[in-house]
């Protein structure tokens, strides 16, 4: 597949994205991954959050922390954002992100999960301040997520593969 082709607007400076399907992680350097995010089903339902610092809305996941692999990173993010647990996990694909100043290339990770709750969401267990990390989730079908959150050609891409991992469609 010939990459998805976008850019975002980063601090007034245009940073050109490159989405690539990746049925792995492994050929890219762990140091510059930035993101994991889930899209997270319970049944046929896809588990969003609200987030307190800008009041939008995405799927659910986070920064890796130092030490972690990237299995610990999605799951421990997907608990705290959400109270829920991954049944099981696959990877959708990344996004490739490039600061036209340095010359740094970072990687945004996506994964297909499907997961099932813990108990009633109180709030985002990884902030520790009121008013900080995600406010509030909603279980929603994937076909109006456009709703909550539109990221282009890429997000639709996103989602679709998504969609056809959990049920099956896909095969790694």
């Amino acid at each position: 597949m010939k990459p998805l082709t976008t850019s975002f607007n980063i601090n007034g400076i245009e940073h050109p994205v490159e989405y690539f399907d990746a049925d792995s992680f492994d050929h890219l350097d762990r140091s510059k991954i930035t993101q994991v995010y889930g899209v997270c089903f319970v049944g046929h339902e896809v588990v969003i959050g609200l987030h307190a610092k800008d009041g939008s809305w995405s799927i659910i996941g986070g920064r890796p922390e130092a030490g972690e692999t990237l299995e610990q990173a999605l799951r421990r993010e997907v608990k705290e954002e959400s109270n829920m647990k991954i049944l099981d996990f696959k990877p959708i694909g990344y996004q490739s992100i490039a600061n036209p100043e340095t010359g740094e290339v970072v990687y945004q990770l996506r994964y297909m999960c499907t997961v099932e709750p813990l108990g009633e969401f109180t709030g985002d267990t990884g902030y520790t301040q009121p008013g900080e990390g995600i406010l509030e989730i909603k279980r929603i079908d994937p076909e109006i997520y456009r709703e909550y959150f539109d990221w282009g050609e890429i997000g639709e891409h996103i989602m679709l593969r998504a969609v056809d991992l959990k049920d099956g469609l896909l095969l790694n």
